[in-house]
């Protein structure tokens, strides 16, 4: 079974201690520690970064066809199903998350490697239609050093969506996880190498550098060889590393917070409805950037509907991620849940009703744990920060809305634009909400599913650029054109 030294990263093909300062991991369901994880340095940083660019230049992976490198993705998918379980174990053991929950993840990160070598044995380059004496010709080509910052809420699925397309596109790549759950990353750094090594690829294609962001991130960003970020959380974070990017003329990808509503509407199938509704807000204790945690129920129905929800939320099974009856899981960390906490106490100073939950549930099991419980909130105006700021815990603000054009004025009344959930029978009313709805992903009567061949992003706040697709492969690339003459005249001064 695969094991992860804590202390080391890999750091340009070689698994060493960081020579940064050391962070304690913790068990979020005991409080209990993990594992110490030395962070790298920026002069690590930058000897991965300079090494990543020897290594996309090698003529071994640089001249590698294209369907010859899908076959280091099958691989590596291959080795993410032999140790699902034990990488399953790992991030609820480093994230606090429901089994059930890691062993979907660790599932999708290998059908993410499965599919992107698919799209990558199956992509085509064009030929353009000429308007003259040559042939026209867009190519992609590898952009060659590629950033990858992941946040801490699901490591191992957002490691895969950024390491399949960038290895794909023929890059090399610097993965920095998150600082508080960096064993997930660190394990899969492991079988990435392993698979490297067994094909002759230059072990340096591949750096897991943990550490703060504001350290690690930050010298990842700056480093010249680094010519493309994809950077997935928090908005604030987004904006400084995007300016940084500016300077450099560097493209980024950012996929970014989210105040996601969800809209009962009045004809809707209420128990389907409330079902989804607490999946989309409570599943991963609510630490989900598409998390549905705006709420809007048509008046008409309004207080019959919030008093079921509340009755169900009240049932909700709080406990460990290896519990296998449990639905809400701990928090990420005692922090985070303080957090969180802080945002109910400012509710409650803005006026709002605490239909359930508010505190943290009470016992012995649950003492030394991150625990927060699944809380309800209504009474407030759309404009109170409860109602626009991202929490990102088991929170739920419900608001009433009086018609169509009520509703989407308020759904579209927050500066972030990830996702949104309608529940409804009437396929007319959900065609023309949806298209109204400021998302970039809007589900139907159902809410949280995904499809690795299905672009995923956001608007306004909520990020640019995608990833996920066919494309996600080319947001790893630079576009050339090529231009072969075909003319049998010399051209104009020629001589």
């Amino acid at each position: 079974m695969l094991r992860t030294p804590p202390d080391e990263a890999l750091v340009a093909g070689r698994w060493r201690r960081g020579g940064g300062a050391p962070t304690q991991t913790y068990d979020p369901a005991t409080g209990s520690p993990l594992a110490t994880v030395h962070a790298v340095t920026p002069e690590e940083v930058a000897e991965a970064a300079r090494a990543g660019a020897e290594a996309a230049a090698d003529p071994r992976w640089r001249d590698l066809p294209p369907h010859e490198r899908a076959r280091l993705l099958h691989r590596v998918a291959a080795l993410i199903e032999d140790e699902a379980e034990h990488l399953a174990a790992l991030q609820t053991a480093d994230t606090g998350k429901a089994l059930t929950e890691t062993r979907a993840l660790a599932a999708s990160a290998a059908a993410t490697f499965r599919y992107t070598a698919a799209a990558l044995e199956t992509a085509e380059d064009a030929v353009t239609p000429s308007r003259g004496a040559y042939v026209t010709m867009s190519v992609h080509e590898p952009i060659g050093v590629v950033g990858a910052i992941n946040p801490w809420n699901s490591p191992v699925a957002s490691d895969a969506q950024k390491l399949a397309p960038a290895l794909a596109g023929g890059n090399a790549v610097l993965l920095k996880p998150a600082e508080w759950t960096p064993l997930v990353s660190l394990a899969l750094g492991r079988l990435v190498g392993r698979t490297l090594e067994e094909l002759g690829l230059p072990p340096a294609l591949l750096s897991v550098l943990p550490g703060p962001g504001r350290v690690v991130g930050d010298a990842i960003v700056r480093d010249p060889r680094v010519g493309k970020v994809a950077f997935t959380g928090g908005t604030t974070t987004g904006r400084a590393l995007a300016r940084t990017a500016a300077d450099k003329l560097m493209p980024v990808s950012l996929e970014l917070g989210g105040k996601s509503p969800t809209i009962v509407l009045p004809d809707a199938d209420v128990q389907q409805a409330l079902a989804g509704v607490m999946f989309g807000v409570f599943s991963s204790s609510g630490q989900s950037c598409i998390a549905g945690s705006r709420l809007f129920v048509a008046r008409s129905m309004y207080d019959d509907v919030i008093g079921e929800l509340v009755e169900r939320v009240r049932k909700l099974r709080v406990g460990p991620g290896t519990a296998p009856d449990t639905q809400v899981a701990p928090l990420v960390h005692r922090a985070h849940r303080d957090s969180v906490a802080a945002y109910v106490d400012l509710a409650r100073q803005e006026g709002a009703r605490v239909l359930c939950g508010g505190a943290a549930p009470e016992g012995p099991e649950y003492a030394d744990g991150a625990y927060y419980l699944p809380t309800v909130l209504d009474g407030l105006p759309g404009d109170a920060r409860t109602c626009q700021e991202e929490i990102f815990g088991p929170v739920l603000v419900a608001l009433p809305f009086d018609d169509e054009e009520d509703l989407v004025r308020q759904a579209n009344d927050s500066v972030y634009g990830l996702a949104c959930g309608i529940w409804t029978r009437d396929h007319r009313a959900a065609w023309r909400i949806a298209r109204r709805i400021e998302a970039g992903t809007v589900w139907i009567n159902t809410y949280k599913q995904f499809s690795i061949s299905t672009p995923f992003g956001g608007m306004k706040a909520s990020g640019l650029g995608r990833e996920k697709g066919r494309d996600g492969i080319r947001a790893y690339q630079r576009q050339k054109s090529l231009y072969w003459g075909t003319a049998t005249t010399p051209l104009p001064w020629a001589g």
